[in-house]
């Protein structure tokens, strides 16, 4: 006898945002990504718009400096585990099939400070890190926000 899938309760996806606070600080928070279309097996987002992907791997020892996202993207984790560091002292770790939304940008009219702006991160493990970047427009416009 087949399986029959359950009916999809969850009508939003939870993610986590890297964002530029409006004191130029990046923080995490919690957005919600509205699940609107599919049935009732499958809910899906709409369509969301992507200016291009990359690619990147990482070596074991792996660790950046502090920095900013230079456009909107959202980070999936593929294999390893990385770990994102804040100005603040917080820390998240993420690991292969988790991913973000990185939009911790300068703000607008500001130049790169080191000692306020942005995030490090670094490679966990004794595993390559492989991640995929995939460039985007604004959370909120994508969500069918403004």
């Amino acid at each position: 006898m087949p399986l029959r899938p359950s009916a999809v309760a969850m009508q939003t996806l939870t993610c986590i945002e890297l964002h530029t606070d409006s004191d130029g600080y990046a923080r995490f928070r919690e957005k919600s990504i509205s699940l609107p279309e599919g049935d009732a097996v499958t809910a899906l987002s709409a369509l969301l718009p992507a200016t291009g992907c990359q690619w990147r791997q990482s070596a074991p020892g792996f660790a950046s400096d502090f920095h900013c996202t230079s456009s909107p993207q959202w980070t999936i984790i593929l294999k390893g585990r990385m770990e994102i560091f804040l100005r603040d002292g917080s820390s998240r770790v993420f690991a292969a099939g988790d991913f973000f939304y990185s939009n911790d940008i300068v703000p607008a009219g500001a130049r790169f400070d080191p000692e306020v702006h942005g995030h490090r991160s670094r490679q966990l493990g004794d595993e390559p890190l492989v991640t995929l970047f995939l460039k985007s427009g604004s959370l909120a416009t994508e969500n069918g926000r403004q």
